[in-house]
C-alpha cells in the first residue's frame, strides 16, 4: 500500500498542527496560566493576611476608644488647682464629722507627678481610733484621686474621750492630684528643677 504524496501531505499536515499548535500555542498558554495561578494564590495570601491585620487593628482601634474613655474618667476625678481649697474644706469637714477634733493642715509645695501635679499637706489631727478610721473610709470615699502617706500614729498617754476611749495623735501627708489650669489635660508638665 502506497501513499500518494498528496496523502503523505495530508497526514503531515494533521499530524503536525497538533503538534506544532502544542509547542507554538498551547505550552507558552499553560505557562501564562500556571503564572497566573501562583500569582493569584500570592494574592489570596496577602487578601487573608491583610484581613487579618485589618482585624488586629480594628480591635486595638477599640482598644484604643476604650482606654481614651477610661483616662477621661480618670482625669474627671482630677481637680483643677482653682478646685483644691474646696477638697482641703472637704477633708476637713470630714474629720469633724468622724468625731475628730478639727486638724491642723499645712499646705506644701506642689510637686510634678507624672502629666499632673501632686499637691501634698501635711495634716495632723486628734480623736478617737472609730473616729480616725471612719474619716480614713470617707476619704476613701472620694471622688478625687488622693494619697494618704507618711502616716504617723500615736497613743495620747493617759486622755480618754467622752466614750472612754483612748485618745490618738495622726500625722499624715495626704496628697491631692490635679491638673494646672494653665494646661490641659495629658500635656506633660515640666521637670521641677
Amino acid at each position: 500500500m502506497r501513499l500518494s504524496l498528496r496523502t503523505l501531505m495530508i497526514l503531515m499536515i494533521v499530524i503536525g498542527l497538533p503538534v506544532t499548535s502544542f509547542v507554538w500555542l498551547f505550552r507558552p498558554a499553560n505557562r501564562d496560566i500556571d503564572t497566573h495561578r501562583e500569582d493569584l494564590k500570592h494574592r489570596e495570601s496577602l487578601l487573608v493576611r491583610l484581613a487579618e491585620e485589618t482585624s488586629k487593628n480594628e480591635d486595638l482601634a477599640k482598644a484604643n476608644d476604650h482606654l481614651k474613655d477610661q483616662v477621661k474618667i480618670i482625669e474627671a476625678r482630677l481637680p483643677s488647682g482653682k478646685e483644691i481649697d474646696g477638697l482641703v474644706r472637704q477633708v476637713s469637714d470630714l474629720a469633724v464629722q468622724s468625731g475628730l477634733n478639727s486638724p491642723a493642715i499645712k499646705s506644701l509645695k506642689p510637686v510634678p507627678a507624672s502629666l499632673y501635679m501632686e499637691q501634698p499637706m501635711a495634716i495632723e489631727v486628734t480623736g478617737s481610733f472609730v473616729g480616725f478610721f471612719t474619716f480614713l473610709a470617707q476619704v476613701e470615699k472620694l471622688p478625687r484621686i488622693t494619697r494618704i502617706h507618711d502616716l504617723k500614729l500615736t497613743g495620747q498617754g493617759g486622755g480618754v474621750t467622752d466614750e472612754a476611749k483612748p485618745e490618738l495623735k495622726a500625722e499624715f501627708t495626704l496628697s491631692i492630684y490635679f491638673q494646672e489650669d494653665a494646661k490641659p489635660a495629658g500635656t506633660p508638665v515640666a521637670e521641677a528643677k
